[in-house]
């Protein structure tokens, strides 16, 4: 959330004090909105991985306090489990030699990272859900030593008013429960973001909704959960169960998920905002002293620091944000798909095709959303998490024709959308080396059909096979992927298995 906040229980007043300034902020926002408050174009990027901490045998080490102690950086900071870690890079402009400057900061800030882990018996491992990852692993006593998550989890669990459900069933089915939101923590994610215009915001948030299956396609890396391998990407529904404070009966009655593809395309930034307020409880209903409609009588510009947290604990995987900086408000569009890893190559490669393929579609004159119903892209959406590289997908058919089509993940992207997101880089002025390398990954991964999750099932196997207990082949599996993910290369060129000894 980013927000200091400070645990001790709430009044019934404070909810309904809370709930007033909520709709003071969404009037703000729509005073900002129409008097065109906001900053000007920019092409400003932003970019946020989630980590985890492993030892050298692969198994999960709670001590990212002691590791943020010796990183001693602002770039690093803590995330909800014990043993996660989330680094942030300063935004950046989408021009010239962006994506190699990002490679080239990610990979210092992570070797540095990795190696002051180390001195605890540690390292930093970038993937979805870490294999090896427990039930007793994730409970609340392992949730990070910050007043923020604690006070989180004492209201969702609350709200929740039983314990927490989680039914997967994928390859395998995994059946638990927990009393706390800390299974949450399993899931380590890139958070991508764009500063838009609001003009230009609807046309940025329904393009990445419509390509978010896409991305999963492409990028899963979560086929494991508490020794159970399930979706290929398992982190949206784990998720959204682990955050889902919904009782049964109320799930029966239609009421919404905190965690949530969406049900409709949109055609203002305020939408978003204004369902969150009215669809969801508060969680944390903590007041800032400022009084937003004041502050632009008086011809300031507001925090909207209520809304801005209320935001925060509403889990669209593409969010809106409201934001200062330097005093002048603007708005951003977080891309929340992707689980961390494999490389930073990939992670990079990830990042260039979303960024260009979102600004292709956004520019489109017949847009994508008008022709594939946001039904089809939510059920994308479960397809991609479920089969990853080798899903199929609903898109629209070539002409105008209308109607969808079924189509494979990888020929859609080899086909149509490569195109697509390299006209994109090149309407961000991306140099040209920049984009043809890293697009160059995605065209690779699709023709070689290899993705984290699809390297990680294959190797686990390889390690059954070998003669491993299922717990001895997701811990040598781990190991393997840090060795590789460490050497740097993308993840379509590692050796299925383990090397000879």
């Amino acid at each position: 959330m980013g927000e200091k906040v400070v645990a001790g229980a709430f009044a019934p007043s404070d909810r309904q004090t809370y709930r007033e300034k909520l709709t003071q902020c969404l009037n703000g926002l729509e005073r900002l909105l129409s008097e065109r408050r906001f900053d000007r174009p920019r092409n400003l990027m932003g970019l946020e991985i989630e980590l985890n901490l492993a030892g050298a045998d692969g198994m999960p080490r709670m001590r990212n306090a002691e590791v943020l102690q010796r990183i001693a950086s602002r770039d690093f900071q803590t995330e909800l489990g014990m043993f996660n870690l989330e680094v942030n890079i300063l935004p950046h402009r989408l021009s010239g030699r962006v994506f190699d400057q990002l490679a080239e900061e990610l990979r210092t800030g992570l070797a540095y990272a990795h190696r002051k882990a180390a001195e605890v018996d540690a390292g930093i491992v970038m993937i979805g859900i870490l294999p090896t990852l427990g039930r007793d692993d994730v409970v609340s006593a392992n949730l990070s030593d910050v007043d923020r998550y604690t006070l989180l989890n004492d209201q969702m669990a609350a709200a929740r008013g039983e314990e927490f459900v989680l039914d997967i069933e994928g390859v395998e089915r995994l059946v638990s429960t927990s009393a706390s939101i800390a299974p949450e923590s399993a899931c380590t994610s890139v958070q991508l973001h764009l500063q838009v215009t609001p003009d230009r915001f609807s046309d940025v948030w329904n393009a990445a909704q419509a390509i978010a299956s896409v991305q999963i396609a492409l990028g899963a890396n979560s086929p494991f959960l508490f020794g159970k391998e399930l979706w290929r990407e398992s982190r949206p529904p784990l998720f959204q169960q682990a955050t889902d404070v919904r009782p049964p009966e109320l799930r029966n009655q239609g009421v919404r998920p905190r965690t949530w593809f969406g049900e409709r395309w949109i055609s203002s930034a305020y939408e978003l905002f204004e369902e969150n307020v009215r669809y969801y409880p508060p969680l944390l209903p903590i007041c800032d002293e400022e009084e937003p409609l004041r502050v632009l009588d008086e011809g300031g510009v507001p925090a909207l620091a209520e809304l801005v947290l209320h935001n925060g604990t509403v889990y669209r995987w593409n969010r809106p944000v409201y934001g200062l900086a330097d005093g002048v408000p603007h708005l951003r569009v977080e891309n929340r798909v992707l689980p961390a890893g494999p490389s930073v190559v990939d992670v990079i490669a990830n990042a260039a095709f979303y960024y260009g393929l979102v600004r292709a579609l956004a520019d489109e004159s017949r847009p994508l959303w008008t022709r594939l119903p946001f039904e089809a892209a939510a059920e994308n959406f479960d397809a991609a998490c479920r089969h990853g590289i080798e899903a199929e997908l609903l898109w629209p058919r070539p002409g105008r024709s209308g109607g969808v089509a079924k189509v494979p993940a990888v020929d859609l992207v080899r086909d149509e959308l490569l195109p697509l997101a390299a006209a994109g880089l090149d309407a961000w002025n991306i140099e040209p080396s920049d984009r043809d390398r890293y697009l160059g990954v995605i065209e690779e991964r699709c023709r070689l059909r290899v993705n984290g999750a699809s390297w990680q099932v294959d190797t686990y196997h390889r390690a059954l096979e070998a003669g491993l207990e299922r717990e001895g082949a997701l811990a040598a599996t781990t190991r393997r992927y840090g060795e590789l993910m460490q050497a740097g290369e993308p993840v379509h060129t590692w050796p299925v298995g383990f090397p000879a000894p």
